[in-house]
């Protein structure tokens, strides 16, 4: 079963590391790369990225003509989504520890961030009756 585990921060109105020491982002990465690298070893890592802070996004729609339209950046949106993973597990009990897992990443001095992550399965098809 395919799985989404999307990283949601809480603020998006102020820069996601600040007051954090070089140490403390450091041991943030080295701790999220550990964890991409444990997934892969358990054949259970499809893909996993973070994405670009809320200041660079768009939201964009179609036009009536069909070109599309775009709106500017929503900072002041209490979270935002920061990054995702998808994973391929046995159970959806498996995909939670996973969320778990990478949702007590470490913060300043170390301590768990337990940030949300939202956990999905990935549809493989519509259902047969709108087929």
């Amino acid at each position: 079963m395919k799985y989404i585990l999307m990283m949601n921060m809480m603020r998006a109105d102020k820069p996601v590391f600040e007051g954090w020491s070089p140490d403390d982002i450091r041991n943030h990465i080295q701790f999220m790369m550990q964890a991409n690298q444990e997934l892969t070893a358990a054949g259970h890592l499809i893909a996993a990225e973070g994405l670009a802070f809320p200041d660079q996004a768009k939201l964009v729609r179609a036009g009536a003509d069909g070109q599309p339209i775009t709106d500017g950046v929503f900072p002041e949106s209490k979270e935002f989504l920061a990054g995702y993973w998808m994973v391929d597990v046995e159970s959806p009990e498996a995909a939670y520890a996973i969320a778990a897992k990478v949702s007590a990443a470490p913060g300043p001095k170390g301590a768990p961030l337990n940030m949300p992550i939202e956990v999905r399965q990935v549809m493989c098809a519509p259902p047969p009756e709108f087929l």
